[in-house]
């Protein structure tokens, strides 16, 4: 991906680079849940931190804990109402709570390069086959060589699998085997969104690396994509084969000029 494309999603939500808050935390998803179940979605960042830092509604020990939590918390969502990415997944979370873990899943792999980086790892396994820390550790140590010491790659290996279990992506709480997510319309629509703003459109949208991620095939993935219709989430029609599919109220006039761009890049 060029430059020049980072640095338009940068501005829809997305982020890149080389670090990413999975070499210190998980996704944080139960901190997320009780913070989203305290403040309303369009409560505005001093909001969240005021509840993090202040209020101590996550119940770290110290200042600094608290202070840290918001900032990887930050780093994994964005917690801005101001940030399409970050709207649209807290606009779904209301709609099904048991889409909620891959909904989370899903922001954390826009936000953090570490995570995304094991995305093909963990979806090319089997489901029921085991997933070792060991041959994650392999990965990574391809990916970043010299890059972790022995002591940070175990705690950063751990903290990845400890996400993708919360998602419903592995199983098990010491040996790790490949499972099936909960998948409900929810996901599909904010799934559909993301290749939307990275400028997929029609078809091409139920083939981004972001619907891949539900590992559904196409039939099951057209009809939650139906469903989400039915329930307002976005609108999909499907005539003769020919999709399309659109998100009204879901960008400002300013964002949908930038996802448009976005689209004419390579």
């Amino acid at each position: 991906m060029s430059d020049t494309k980072e640095q338009l999603l940068s501005k829809l939500g997305f982020r890149f680079g080389r670090n990413g808050p999975h070499a210190a935390r998980t996704m944080m998803f139960d901190d997320l849940c009780i913070l989203f179940s305290r403040l309303p979605v369009n409560a505005s960042p001093a909001d969240y931190a005021n509840e993090v830092v202040n209020n101590n509604i996550l119940g770290k020990p110290t200042k600094k804990a608290r202070e840290l939590a918001l900032r990887h918390l930050i780093a994994l969502y964005g917690l801005d109402a101001q940030s399409p990415l970050f709207r649209a997944m807290r606009r779904l979370w209301e709609v099904d709570e048991a889409a909620q873990p891959v909904l989370a899943l899903t922001v954390a792999l826009a936000r953090d390069p570490l995570l995304r980086n094991t995305q093909s790892f963990i979806l090319n396994r089997q489901p029921g086959s085991p997933v070792t820390r060991e041959d994650l550790e392999k990965l990574l140590v391809a990916d970043y060589q010299d890059r972790f010491s022995s002591a940070s790659l175990k705690s950063f290996a751990q903290n990845v699998n400890g996400t993708w279990t919360a998602a419903g992506f592995l199983s098990g709480r010491v040996r790790k085997t490949r499972s099936v997510p909960i998948i409900t319309p929810a996901n599909v629509a904010l799934c559909l969104f993301l290749g939307h703003l990275e400028g997929f459109s029609g078809q091409r949208l139920f083939t981004s690396p972001w619907i891949e991620l539900l590992t559904r095939p196409l039939d099951e993935l057209e009809g939650l994509a139906s469903s989400a219709s039915h329930r307002g989430l976005l609108v999909f029609m499907n005539a003769g084969g020919v999709k399309e599919v659109r998100f009204p109220d879901f960008l400002t006039p300013e964002e949908e000029e930038i996802r448009q761009e976005v689209s004419s890049v390579i």
